[in-house]
């Protein structure tokens, strides 16, 4: 086979191609190691990002709408001659069916985005090569460098020479709402990028909870190393998936629930923890596509707490929402008569916050950067 030379015809290397849970949406699996023996990325860029950023493999799935079924002569073409991507970004002990069918009304809402839902460093089919990793591998900012990392590898932004405007939108969950506060703004042209937090879990200003997570990173991760231990898991478990997943549904809890059973008790101990040794400050105050949606009664965010981080990031009010809900605030579960009905509502201002800011940056790149 010969490997890839025009950008993204890597996208007729699916594992899987398949319908979407929403009717007119196309689904397609992908591995960087996949790719890679398919020939249709050259080995030594993708074992390089692999060595670089500590993973075993990367993982994602891509999300379309399309009324039917598009055959691969034409795949490439409809992949690329879009407007833009929604990258979305989950968070600890998730993988990207976490977002359920959020993706597919992204798309749906506007037919010239195109939806890619990863599994990032440690989690899903994209683990560490190391079960008990370093935590400068395996926190926000590490994160954020991998991700930006895949994307120059597969070629997804706008290429020299294309004359197409392109946007990638992210949108992060919990730890993956934490990722995005790190994007280096400097690695991205005016207008090319927009962010989208959802309950972001970056503790800065948070000591209580900074405290909790690294105690718990700390008894998660000695599961790993000291047998015996399975009485004090038993106990502790029940507890992290209850308020890792409050407010989801039953399918996102089960994911959670089977990720955490799957996932390196080292991986997952030096994932907490990291949350709470974070004290990287080193955050670029460039918010003019950038939102953030809170839930009211998140157990893992908190609400005062994070309000007064992003006062002293000088988030302006108008980029912060808060809405009622807990942690999964856009998945519309049935914990309490009032979930689905708020739940509901959020996940629909989700996907009206992607898609406007998806169009704000649009508009920015073809009008073009003002001065004076």
């Amino acid at each position: 086979m010969v490997p890839q030379r025009a950008p993204m015809s890597w996208v007729l290397g699916y594992m899987e191609r398949a319908q979407g849970e929403v009717p007119n949406t196309y689904v397609a699996k992908y591995s960087l190691i996949d790719l890679m023996k398919k020939g249709y990325l050259f080995a030594e860029d993708v074992q390089s990002m692999l060595d670089d950023c500590g993973l075993k493999d990367y993982f994602w799935s891509i999300t379309w709408p399309e009324d039917f079924d598009i055959p691969d002569e034409y795949l490439v073409q409809r992949l690329t001659d879009v407007q833009g991507y929604v990258v979305f970004v989950h968070g600890w002990t998730g993988n990207h069916k976490i977002w359920e069918e959020l993706p597919c009304h992204v798309v749906q809402s506007n037919r010239q985005l195109v939806s890619i839902s990863v599994d990032h460093n440690g989690f899903g089919e994209s683990l560490f090569t190391d079960v008990t990793p370093a935590l400068e591998t395996c926190n926000p900012p590490a994160a954020m460098k991998t991700l930006q990392r895949w994307i120059d590898l597969m070629k997804i932004r706008r290429q020299p020479g294309v004359p197409n405007t392109k946007v990638i939108n992210f949108v992060g969950h919990s730890m993956g709402g934490a990722t995005l506060f790190y994007l280096n703004p400097i690695l991205w042209k005016y207008g090319e990028v927009t962010r989208c937090a959802l309950a972001p879990a970056l503790l800065l200003e948070d000591s209580m909870h900074r405290a909790f997570y690294t105690t718990l990173g700390i008894g998660i991760g000695l599961l790993q190393r000291v047998p015996g231990l399975e009485l004090f898991e038993r106990l502790l478990k029940p507890t992290i998936l209850k308020n890792l997943a409050a407010g989801a549904t039953d399918f996102v809890k089960e994911i959670h629930r089977k990720q955490y059973d799957e996932t390196p008790r080292g991986i997952t101990g030096a994932t907490f923890m990291a949350m709470g040794r974070l004290a990287n400050y080193e955050i670029a105050r460039d918010w003019g596509t950038f939102r953030v949606m809170l839930g009211h009664r998140d157990p893992l965010v908190g609400l005062i707490d994070m309000m007064d981080l992003l006062g002293k990031l000088e988030l302006p009010a108008g980029n912060i929402r808060v809405v009622p809900g807990t942690h999964y605030m856009f998945s519309v579960g049935n914990e309490t008569p009032h979930n689905a009905y708020q739940h509901a509502q959020n996940r629909d201002l989700v996907v009206q916050d992607v898609l406007a800011l998806h169009q704000k940056a649009y508009d920015m790149q073809r009008s073009g950067q003002r001065f004076g």
